[in-house]
């Protein structure tokens, strides 16, 4: 499975000078980036999982279903995240100026 391709460019934004202050807490783009790998990493995993299982490797369905939920939930989460950002976002663009 390949990286998402927003993964990379949320990176380059968030080594781009101007956004990086010294000593900061980290911005919003950095903290965006960050949840989407982690996000794709779990998703990644969940799908190793599965193909172990399905090859035998892996015999505790268990743990590959504790892999697919945790996917799963995290994957959810981020389309929550973004869905309050697409609404934040039309929000500030319906207001009166």
């Amino acid at each position: 499975m390949k990286d998402i391709t927003l993964v990379s460019h949320l990176n380059s934004l968030a080594t781009q000078p101007a956004l990086k202050a010294q000593n900061a807490s980290p911005g919003f783009t950095e903290m965006l980036a960050e949840s989407i790998k982690e996000t794709n990493e779990k998703q990644i995993a969940a799908d190793q999982a599965i193909e172990k299982l399905s090859t035998g490797e892996e015999k505790n369905i268990h743990n590959v279903m504790i892999t697919m939920e945790k996917a799963d939930i995290s994957l959810r989460l981020f389309v929550q995240m973004r869905n309050k950002v697409v609404e934040a976002y039309e929000t500030i663009m319906r207001m009166q100026v």
